[in-house]
């Protein structure tokens, strides 16, 4: 937990705003009140919008702050790769462990309504300072680190669809469910076509054995 002040909600900014193609700039001190309510403001943010991380850049403040959660519905389950209760990060960095990628899809309260299959390493380390001056580390894999990917890209000017390498797998979320639900009504016809068909060349061949 970072606090039990009153919510504060603030304004996501959206994909076209300046703010999100730049480089923040560091957090130089983690005792200023400032950093600390942006950091609290940001939480509520988050959880209100119902998301699974936000970066300051997000809410319009050029600065190397995060804040994330791995909810249990979203983690596979793997060692690192648990559910994990809000965390805050001040100047996070981040470096590939191994050289596994992972594809998997994503979406963005700064580009609301869309999301597009994006790879990167399957899985990371990070290190940052929370809210509090410690030092946070920590390896993570699946989602856990995907999240942490993705909010520390927001911190450089990086949007996920950057990272993109088949705009097929890019859409809004009504579109591609729909063709998602097209897709297995397809495949369950297609199953029952054939099913169909085996069972009547077996028919045809019980036929032939009693003739």
């Amino acid at each position: 937990m970072v606090g039990d002040e009153a919510m504060a909600v603030l304004k996501i900014v959206r994909m076209g705003h300046p703010v999100l193609l730049q480089k923040a700039e560091a957090v130089q001190d983690w005792r200023d009140p400032e950093i600390q309510r942006l950091a609290r403001d940001m939480v509520d943010t988050m959880i209100d919008a119902d998301g699974a991380g936000l970066a300051a850049p997000q809410v319009a403040v050029p600065l190397r702050l995060i804040v994330f959660r791995c909810r249990a519905e979203r983690v596979s389950g793997a060692p690192d790769d648990q559910a994990l209760e809000t965390r805050v990060l001040l100047n996070p960095e981040i470096e590939p462990v191994g050289d596994e990628m992972a594809l998997a899809w994503e979406g963005c309260l700064s580009i609301p309504g869309m999301r597009g299959a994006v790879p990167r390493p399957r899985r990371i380390r990070y290190r940052g300072l929370g809210l509090d001056g410690s030092v946070i580390e920590a390896e993570a894999e699946n989602f856990h680190a995907r999240v942490v990917q993705h909010e520390v890209d927001h911190l450089d000017g990086v949007l996920y669809p950057m990272r993109m390498q088949d705009f097929r797998l890019f859409g809004y979320n009504e579109e591609l469910a729909r063709a998602a639900q097209a897709a297995q009504e397809q495949e369950r016809a297609a199953q029952e076509v054939a099913e169909a068909e085996a069972r009547e060349l077996l028919g045809a061949m019980q036929e032939g054995v009693r003739g």
